[in-house]
């Protein structure tokens, strides 16, 4: 298989700038030292653990272990292979990557791009082709559809909207004419096999919105019926492909995600047209799931932009219609809210209506205060629990409080659910007391058990640890003095196993440093652990207060070699104690002589260390 050339994929990691990535999915901000911090995008957390440096052009999660480059980055992020990562970023940076081919791939058709930038390029060639089809004689009705709930031309073109025509196979003619293949639009979701075995278009006679990720690439569409003697579902969409994933597809992301970040605040609401309406109204936040209930991947998406976290408290403002499947809706929402740790608000409208509706009903003002005049989330969830019993009745006002007790003791904030408490024992007429036990017990069944700190490494591992970062991010000040120092200066297996990777790397000495460094490195470590450690080292702020120098650097590994050899004089004076000088005097002089000498090496290695980290 051909690959591209090792000194093209050097140049692609130098010209990328992996803050410029990451920013584009994770919000981040700045942690000091020149670092930058955000929510990790691979788990689930509430304080940001995840480290970017821009001057090495690595990050690493001290939460999960994951680290790398940019390319690993993607890699991770967007489930691309190595050789679509780099294809990928190479694009991005104008570069014209060369391959190098086996013998076996001589005289063999040139490899094509990656799978996922195959189809990128043929959704963004569907999604052109729909929008040109919108200004068609057939496509009238759509265009109808629009005005009639306030779109004109711009704002069909601001968000792409488009028209799939009648006929079976039109855009798959159109694309297999654009070199694209029956698989690559099968596997895409723009075609599907008919009974014939041939493919047809997906979509026919709709309307049609593309739907874009994070970085702006179409990845899907959605498709509303216009007809009448349409027999399928009201709203279609792209199926599950390597693309498409509508549990983490939020449509206007691409929209909405730099407001998002910049006011703290996300707008979810239900559909296509309410986004466009939110948006024009000046609601630049709003976003909509794709056919699928707002679950906890959409909320994971939107943590990371809003950098919801312990110290960092975002809006999130749910505007579910007010019937019965909304206010269902809205209770779902609240039982996800503790994933969330920014406060969460419901917006109705006092007439039921969507933003869409409002928006053509009221004006553009509407929109906004409808957003202005949100409730907190746990109110209406109260309100619409206590609506369901009886409350003239002892049972009905026993029940509710029962079902209530359980919402309150979730809120976040402690020191307002004894207020809530209250509010709730007025609102179903009772004493205090037992509608305070109620909560108590409620809380109590959800308490989780605190997890137990690790104990702090101890002198030795510190410096141990320090040494390695300072061959990773600064090899040109550690050269030759620390490769001069072997794995059986550490005392960590983990650490021999990352010295041991950076010897076959060709050691410190013998680079300039960089995030190419560091990935061969990582790749030259057989320690799984090791491998994670590796890239939590090269983030890790020095030890340091002020710009890392060749004397602090003299420090540290003075200091490395200061355990090594007092773990050495330790063994030897154990063993010359265990020597009978008279019956082996040799030995016993030789001994001696070594550990008289090390005693001297760990004086002056103290007097160098003098200072510490």
């Amino acid at each position: 298989m051909a690959r591209v050339k090792d000194e093209d994929i050097a140049l692609v990691r130098d010209r990328t700038s992996i803050a410029d990535i990451i920013s584009e999915t994770v919000t981040l901000k700045s942690a000091g030292g020149g670092n930058l911090k955000g929510l990790c995008p691979f788990h689930d957390e509430k304080t940001p653990s995840f480290t970017v440096s821009p001057a090495r052009n690595v990050y690493f999660c001290h939460g999960c272990g994951q680290g790398g480059d940019a390319i690993k980055f993607l890699m991770d992020a967007e489930h691309l292979s190595f050789i679509e990562s780099v294809e990928r970023l190479a694009g991005r940076a104008g570069i014209q990557l060369r391959y190098d081919e086996s013998p076996n791939d001589r005289g063999a058709p040139r490899q094509q791009p990656g799978q996922r930038q195959r189809l990128i390029a043929a959704h963004a060639a569907a999604a052109l082709f729909y929008q040109e089809q919108l200004t068609t004689p057939g496509a009238r009705i759509a265009r109808e559809f629009l005005a009639q709930r306030g779109f004109g031309r711009d704002a069909a073109e601001r968000y792409g909207c488009g028209f799939a025509p009648d006929g079976w196979d039109q855009l798959t003619k159109h694309l297999r004419q654009k070199g694209f293949t029956q698989d690559e639009l099968n596997a895409g979701g723009l075609a599907k096999p008919a009974k014939s075995g041939s493919l047809i278009d997906r979509f026919r006679r709709r309307l049609v919105w593309p739907i874009r990720d994070l970085a702006g690439d179409t990845i899907g569409f959605g498709a509303r019926k216009l007809f009448d003697d349409d027999d399928g579902p009201k709203y279609l969409n792209t199926p599950e492909s390597p693309l498409y994933k509508k549990s983490h597809v939020l449509y206007g992301i691409d929209h909405a995600k730099r407001e998002i970040a910049k006011q703290s605040q996300a707008v979810i609401v239900e559909g296509y047209t309410d986004v466009m309406a939110c948006h024009e109204a000046g609601v630049h936040t709003a976003v909509a799931t794709c056919g699928t209930a707002f679950g906890t991947d959409h909320i994971g998406v939107l943590r990371r932009l809003l950098m919801d976290s312990d110290s960092v408290a975002g809006e999130i403002i749910y505007t579910f219609d007010g019937d019965a499947a909304g206010q269902k809706a809205a209770l779902r929402a609240f039982e996800e809210d503790q994933r969330f740790v920014g406060r969460t608000f419901i917006a109705v409208s006092p007439d039921n209506m969507d933003p869409c509706e409002l928006r053509l009903a009221k004006g553009d003002l509407a929109v906004r205060d409808l957003v202005a005049r949100r409730e907190p989330l746990v109110d209406f969830a109260l309100r619409q629990t206590l609506s369901r019993f009886d409350l003239d009745t002892v049972e009905g006002r026993v029940e509710a409080m029962r079902r209530a007790a359980p919402l309150v003791a979730k809120i976040k904030d402690r020191e307002k659910r004894p207020e809530y408490a209250r509010k709730l024992a007025g609102d179903l007429g009772m004493d205090l007391d037992p509608v305070l036990r109620a909560v108590n017990q409620a809380q109590a069944a959800d308490r989780e058990v605190p997890a137990q700190r690790p104990a702090p490494d101890s002198p030795q591992r510190l410096v141990e640890r320090e040494a390695l970062k300072l061959a990773l991010q600064y090899p040109v000040l550690a050269g030759p003095m620390f490769d001069a120092l072997g794995p059986e200066t550490y005392a960590d297996p983990v650490f021999q196993g990352i010295r041991q990777a950076v010897a076959q790397a060709g050691g410190a000495s013998a680079t300039t440093g960089g995030a190419g460094w560091i990935e061969a490195v990582r790749d030259l470590c057989a320690d799984l652990s090791g491998k994670a450690l590796i890239g939590e080292l090269s983030v890790e702020p020095p030890r340091r207060d002020g710009e890392v120098d060749p004397h602090y650097v003299s420090r540290v590994l003075a200091r490395l070699q200061v355990g090594a050899v007092a773990t050495r004089i330790r063994d030897l004076k154990s063993k010359v104690q265990r020597i009978n000088p008279v019956a082996h005097k040799d030995e016993y002089l030789a001994l001696a002589g070594e550990l008289f000498s090390l005693e001297q090496h760990a004086r002056a290695l103290r007097d160098q260390a003098a200072g510490g980290l």
